[in-house]
This record gives structure tokens, C-alpha cells and sequence, in this order.
């Protein structure tokens, strides 16, 4: 296993804690429908929270949750719908993102709730 996906891995495991610990219940890990992938699919009992995971080694150029570019979004969008369908879900769809930067044996995790939201197209 790479090192780029050790540290995802961890740090998945340390948003599902995290989450977990705010009480939120998580509904699947991974999920995948087609090509699309949703690293965590949790409820706060309100929302169906849809959880992108960017995790990073230090501070690079860029902070991790600048990572979910627009492409990336619409990804997420893509497959929230796919999953609402196919699991007959009657909540609200908010998209989250957590973000996590290891340093040496510490960990910096920042919440970003309603990280962003889907555009309606025309």
C-alpha cells in the first residue's frame, strides 16, 4: 500500500471518529456507484451528509479541502443522487468536507459543513 493511501486511509478512519463523536451516524464507507466514489455517507438525523476526505502530510501548496475542485463536486453530486435514488432516501443532501493534515504524531482536523452546494443547470 502507497503512502498516499495509508495516510487516506487514517485519515477516513479519523473522520468517521470524528463525525461519530458529534453524533453523527455513519451510513457507508466508500460507496461507489459507476465511476463515482463517496469516502463517507453519514446522517445527523436532519441531513443526509454527503463526506469528501482530503488528507495531507504537512502543508503543501495548497490546504486539503481546496482539493474538491469543481469536477470533484460535481462527482459527489452525481453520486448523492445515485445513492438518494437507489436507497429511496427522503432527506436533505448537505455536501461536507473534512480535512486533515498529519504532522510528525499530531493531527490537525478541520469540519467544513455545506462545504458547497449543487447548481442547478439550465
Amino acid at each position: 500500500m502507497t503512502n498516499t493511501l495509508i495516510i487516506g486511509s487514517r485519515g477516513e478512519g479519523l473522520a468517521c471518529d470524528f463525525l461519530i463523536s458529534r453524533g453523527f451516524l455513519i451510513l457507508e464507507r466508500n460507496w461507489r456507484h459507476k465511476k463515482q466514489e463517496v469516502d463517507l455517507i453519514a446522517t445527523d438525523g436532519q441531513y443526509l451528509r454527503i463526506v469528501e476526505v482530503k488528507s495531507r502530510s504537512l502543508t503543501g501548496r495548497i490546504e486539503p479541502f481546496e482539493a474538491v475542485n469543481k469536477n470533484k463536486q460535481n462527482l459527489l453530486i452525481k453520486a448523492a443522487h445515485a445513492y438518494v435514488t437507489q436507497k429511496k432516501i427522503d432527506l436533505e443532501v448537505r455536501f461536507d468536507i473534512v480535512s486533515i493534515v498529519f504532522s510528525n504524531d499530531n493531527q490537525q482536523i478541520d469540519y467544513f459543513p455545506d462545504a458547497f452546494y449543487p447548481v442547478l443547470r439550465h
